[in-house]
């Protein structure tokens, strides 16, 4: 039989309770701050200032922003890089991680110190640069793909995990007759699923916020992502420079500026907002079972 708790245990857990909800709508304040602006009228953005619902609704922000083709063909070109360099991304760690946990590999320390070496130190953005010009990569989806395929942290937590896989698996699968890849796809892969969620929705929402390598490497505006587009969209709301997006400044109507900017952030964030409750219930496990054995 159980004994009734305490009063300051009961006490505890009603002022725990209570501070992280009044801390968990604190957080939600800048969103809903953010979304109520998008939806609000410039006037009432500069007499007001801050509001959490706008008195006057009004859609001439997402009007001004899809109205054009351009959001939509630079959203799909996004979703192409989403699903695209997850998958290589994804394929590439498991491909290094699983050697990397086994103790019979030969070298495996010295790779695994050059692989901690890029976390410490990198080529520069120079380099790279001159790097992926050499290899023809530029204006291609490849330069947004390649140079990041695989992300250092992530493959040491990939490592982790596979290592902590009981070793009678494999040794069971051997004697069956199964090969060193039949193993990873077929054994390792499987029970490492939530690991693998974890981490294709780190890599994900890398990609879909890709910005600064697609202003490098991208120098063709039918080609640019969402977020890159999304940002000339802001310039033009401010009246700034067009530079490479002259051509597509007859496409849009005159804009509500500061809606605008809200109404981007709005745009760039709902789908990963979307998309984190499916893998939400793998996201903690993952990280910790990974991180669990060094």
């Amino acid at each position: 039989m159980v004994k009734d708790r305490s009063f300051g245990s009961r006490l505890f857990d009603t002022v725990n309770i209570t501070l992280l909800t009044v801390f968990a709508l604190v957080t939600l304040i800048p969103f809903i701050y953010i979304v109520a602006g998008s939806f609000a009228t410039q006037k009432e953005l500069l007499q007001r200032g801050f509001i959490l619902f706008p008195t006057e609704f009004s859609m001439s922000a997402y009007e001004y922003i899809f109205s054009t083709g351009t959001l939509m063909r630079s959203m799909g070109v996004t979703i192409f890089i989403t699903i695209a360099g997850t998958l290589i991304n994804i394929i590439m760690t498991c491909l290094m991680a699983y050697p990397l946990a086994r103790k019979d590999l030969d070298y495996r320390k010295p790779i695994q110190i050059a692989v901690i070496f890029t976390m410490l130190f990198s080529g520069g953005m120079i380099p790279t640069f001159l790097v992926i010009k050499q290899l023809g990569l530029i204006d291609t989806y490849w330069s947004l793909l390649i140079p990041g395929a695989i992300s250092a942290f992530n493959l040491i937590i990939m490592r982790n995990f596979f290592q902590q896989l009981p070793d009678g698996l494999e040794e069971s699968a051997k004697i069956d007759g199964c090969s060193d890849p039949g193993i990873l796809f077929r054994i390792v892969i499987p029970l490492s699923l939530p690991a693998i969620a974890t981490f294709s929705l780190f890599y994900a929402v890398g990609h879909w916020n890709t910005f600064f390598s697609a202003v490098l490497y991208i120098n063709d505006s039918t080609k640019w992502p969402i977020q890159v587009l999304l940002r000339q969209i802001v310039i033009m709301s401010d009246g700034g420079g067009l530079g490479d997006s002259t051509s597509l400044a007859a496409d849009f109507v005159q804009p509500p500026e500061q809606s605008v900017k809200m109404a981007v952030i709005v745009i760039s964030t709902l789908p990963i907002l979307i998309v984190y409750p499916f893998l939400q219930k793998h996201f903690a496990k993952g990280v910790l079972l990974g991180s669990v054995k060094g």
